[in-house]
């Protein structure tokens, strides 16, 4: 999946206010569209971007794919009925 999404860029992008429900609404509708997406989160402390991310994923029933820096790969598998 990585190398799939080496090519992707951010769709979403996390600001200084850090995770809103709207980002998480954005987020969960595009996972609709795109099962694997980037996400540019821009915090400047490390361990707040990684928990951001893990809330990110988590909110939206995703897994995170990898995270480098401030960009994070979310999957999440199509709903096969939807």
């Amino acid at each position: 999946m990585k190398a799939e999404a080496h090519h992707l860029k951010p769709i979403v992008r996390i600001g200084s206010k850090g995770l809103t429900a709207g980002v998480v609404q954005e987020t969960g509708q595009a996972l609709d569209s795109h099962p694997l997406l980037k996400v540019h989160i821009a915090l400047d402390n490390r361990e707040e971007r990684r928990e951001t991310a893990a809330q990110l994923a988590k909110a939206t029933r995703s897994e995170i794919v990898s995270q480098i820096g401030k960009t994070c790969t979310l999957y999440r598998q199509k709903d096969p009925d939807a």
